[in-house]
């Protein structure tokens, strides 16, 4: 697997072509070599790369983490502090949003709960969502004020 094309390491991956062409415009992915012709050819590398990323960014970290977090990855014998610091503010980014999200849930239901299905100038749903006074709190599905 020392020989592949941009679309075989799409198909490998899940990642789309132009999202591969801008993670190796930003440095998050080796430049490849190029045949003859001009293509890329990519390697086993790459595609433990792009794995990498792809499943940093299923599980949510940002670009500026997983970048830190490869390059953790040259220096295989340092201590693993600083990964388990960035690990540990991405679960505490998803535990607020979490709760955001718990929020929005109890205010969606609220809102549905008290509709009495008449008319339109009459909908709690239309009222609430012109009157924020009228939630029972914040509900911010980011978690911030």
């Amino acid at each position: 697997m020392s020989d592949i094309s941009i679309g075989q390491l799409s198909s490998q991956t899940g990642v789309k072509v132009p999202t591969i062409r801008y993670y190796e415009s930003i440095g998050m992915l080796d430049v490849p070599g190029r045949s003859a012709g001009g293509q890329r050819r990519y390697d086993a590398s790459h595609l433990e790369q792009l794995r990498f990323i792809r499943h940093g960014r299923d599980l949510g970290f940002g670009l500026d983490d997983l970048r830190a977090l490869q390059d953790m990855t040259r220096q295989p014998d340092t201590s693993c502090d600083a990964a388990d610091s960035i690990a540990r503010q991405q679960l505490a980014d998803v535990e607020r949003r979490l709760a955001g999200l718990r929020a929005v849930r109890t205010e969606l239901k609220r809102m549905v709960a008290q509709c009495s299905h008449g008319v339109v100038d009459d909908c709690r749903v239309i009222q609430t969502l012109s009157d924020h006074g009228l939630c029972d709190g914040d509900h911010n599905p980011r978690g911030s004020a």
